[in-house]
């Protein structure tokens, strides 16, 4: 049907030039903070391009749905401003008939974004946090530059060390200054090398010496050792230990019902609903006047896109919290989109077959 294959073709079109454009965007917002994770020390900098992958996956589902919602409100809204919605009216196309050819398009972008909310969010977010983890649990020898002064993970030491292998668990002429509450400390050595015991990691220092001044006393301690161990990291970990509810898998979720599973599980379902419903909601708020140059109606669209993921996050906060239960803030959030979907539609639907019945009776009272 031309009806069909006509707004079909548009909203493809549409589609992909938006997709384009709101990735671009996000991509260099992401790649700056990622970069300066790197500068600050929070990421290493050769997994740059690794956390900026898997930080655009897991915000693809957002992406894909406001694409969409542009994608549909800037086709519709060209319709309504060339007078095409208003030959289809007058044809006897309801508004609502729009859902059908709308969602013929769009149904494979919203099986990737389940695919993507269920799957691959918690991927991503298991990968980025061994990646974070792998990093924050480095060996401070590991942290520091040959030649260069470095302050350990916790800021109580600084490290000076030059190194001798090329996986950095070896140094030679090891410095170590360290600072606590009522204590400094100087420690000096010749060699230096990271082993595991334990589940510890240590620096294994050997011929060396250190110096200690108690800082409210003045007293000081000189020490000569062969041999001197240094815990320089974390408790060593398995990657599945300790991971946060949304590095989980769906699976995952299910078996293990707590308020935290249930909320990130509201979150994940939230992103399928919501990708729904604003190509509903789109195709009730793009309907504009064509006689009044006003973008307002954009403005407000993207506005209760805000609003409506904004209401996804505090649902999971909700759920997470106990305050909620999950079906209920489904129901909540994802109902009330909906049910305004529907009145939008139903108005615009309405305002149209009004003039109508007012010729009728005007032709009637005529006759």
């Amino acid at each position: 049907m031309l009806f069909d294959s006509t707004l079909r073709r548009d909203l493809a079109r549409t589609f992909g030039a938006t997709v384009v454009v709101i990735l671009t965007i996000v991509l260099t917002m992401m790649l700056i903070r990622t970069l300066g994770m790197a500068a600050g020390g929070k990421a290493a900098p050769q997994d740059v391009v690794l956390l900026l992958g898997y930080t655009a996956l897991a915000h693809l589902p957002t992406m894909l749905a406001l694409s969409l919602f542009v994608a549909i409100m800037g086709t519709l809204g060209r319709m309504y401003r060339d007078s095409e919605m208003a030959i289809w009216f007058a044809s006897g196309v309801s508004l609502s008939r729009f859902i059908r050819p709308v969602l013929r398009t769009t149904w494979p972008v919203l099986l990737v974004v389940t695919i993507l909310s269920l799957l691959v969010w918690p991927w991503v977010n298991e990968r980025s946090a061994e990646l974070k983890d792998q990093f924050e649990r480095r060996s401070n020898l590991s942290r520091v530059t040959p030649g260069q002064f470095e302050a350990s993970a916790d800021g109580n030491r600084v490290f000076f060390v030059e190194r001798n292998s090329p996986d950095g668990t070896d140094g030679r002429n090891v410095f170590i200054y360290g600072r606590w509450k009522d204590s400094e400390s100087v420690t000096t050595s010749r060699t230096g090398r990271v082993e595991v015991e334990d589940q510890n990691r240590y620096l294994r220092l050997g011929d060396g010496q250190r110096n200690e001044v108690n800082r409210k006393s003045t007293e000081k301690t000189l020490s000569r050792f062969d041999r001197y161990d240094v815990i320089v990291g974390d408790r060593l970990a398995s990657p599945t230990d300790d991971l946060p509810p949304k590095a989980r898998s769906t699976m995952a979720l299910l078996s293990k019902p707590s308020p935290g599973y249930l909320g990130e599980l509201t979150w994940r379902v939230g992103l399928i609903l919501a990708a729904a419903n604003m190509v509903l909601l789109a195709i009730g708020l793009a309907a504009i006047n064509p006689r009044r140059a006003s973008n307002w109606n954009l403005i407000f669209a993207l506005l209760t896109f805000i609003v409506y993921y904004n209401l996804i996050s505090l649902s999971r906060a909700w759920v997470s919290s106990g305050k909620m239960g999950m079906g209920s803030a489904l129901m909540l959030t994802h109902g009330t989109a909906l049910l305004l979907a529907a009145y939008l539609m139903w108005r615009q639907d309405a305002t149209k077959r009004r003039p109508r019945r007012i010729s009728a009776a005007a032709a009637t009272a005529t006759t």
